[in-house]
């Protein structure tokens, strides 16, 4: 497998799990090791493109889900509330495991998907073997949320307040394609990716349910957005930061352009056997996709923790 060939995977598979038909691709021995691959925004599940063939040729059974929100996975109800809070988007891939019959697995992922595997691995710690997370402890709440940051890291985070609006709203559905080529240029600005490259991901961003789902997750992170009663117990469980005690491996690249914590600052909260790892090279934030072979070893090494 060469870095930088632009695989695709093969045909993709749906499963009923919670609330969610979930489309995801699933490679590798069926009775491997199981490894869950969740992706962030705005991206998609090629982010492990690459990643899922080194895996499988290693013996680990892969499963790359679509998020809520993405690409084939839809709501098996129009009543369902178009929710994006931090916990029912771990709570999702909970219930992707249970439907796949996976009691435990690896979890890895960044962004978004870095935010769920750290959820999973502290609430749930009995199904995650090990994890690796891009950005490291990325757990918050909205009392977190609430806090004013220093005026440069406020501007980092400029479309979660575009978001906050109608306007936002409205601008990231008319261009939610435009939008997000621009947020990869900028959280990566040393990635030469192409526009086949892009546009394989953004075919993942005309999921009738996308624009609500992205909207909800940044409002409710300013407690602009409500989120649903049943998750409660779990949020107030986040907001006091717990540790995460399962095996670890935090990654960043050196050329990281979006807001993101500083490895320093989130060490102590990982107390089981622990490594950071810098990559460096012009590694920005879609780091799986950028570095695939580095995220692979990082999951490989984890699992032998």
């Amino acid at each position: 497998m060469t870095p930088g060939t632009n695989p695709s995977f093969g045909a993709l598979q749906q499963v009923d799990a919670g609330v969610l038909n979930v489309g995801y691709a699933d490679a590798g021995p069926p009775d491997g090791p199981a490894v869950v691959l969740l992706h962030g925004w705005p991206y998609d599940i090629h982010s492990f493109a690459e990643v899922t063939p080194l895996l499988a040729a290693g013996g680990y059974r892969v499963i790359v889900p679509y998020l809520r929100g993405y690409g084939t996975t839809r709501f098996l109800s129009d009543g369902t509330p178009r929710n994006g809070q931090q916990a029912v988007l771990a709570a999702d891939a909970i219930a992707l495991m249970d439907a796949l019959g996976i009691g435990t697995a690896i979890l890895a992922g960044f962004d978004w998907g870095a935010r769920s595997a750290g959820v999973i691995a502290a609430l749930w710690p009995d199904r995650c073997k090990a994890l690796v997370s891009v950005s490291g402890y990325l757990i918050g709440s909205q009392a977190a949320g609430a806090a004013p940051l220093p005026p440069q890291a406020e501007h980092a985070w400029w479309y979660q307040y575009y978001f906050a609006t109608e306007r936002g709203r409205a601008g990231y559905s008319k261009y939610r394609r435009e939008f997000s080529k621009f947020i990869w240029r900028l959280a990566s600005p040393q990635w030469a990716f192409d526009d086949a490259t892009f546009n394989r991901s953004a075919a993942a961003f005309d999921n009738e349910d996308h624009v609500a789902i992205v909207i909800h997750n940044y409002r409710w992170r300013l407690a602009l957005a409500e989120g649903e009663p049943r998750y409660d117990d779990l949020e107030a469980r986040l907001a006091r930061s717990p540790a995460i005690a399962v095996p670890a491996i935090t990654l960043e690249g050196d050329a990281n352009g979006a807001a993101h914590p500083d490895p320093a600052g989130y060490a102590g909260k990982f107390t089981g056997k622990y490594a950071h790892r810098t990559l460096t090279g012009g590694v920005g934030h879609n780091l799986p996709q950028e570095a695939p072979r580095a995220f692979a070893q990082a999951i490989a090494d984890a699992d032998c923790f």
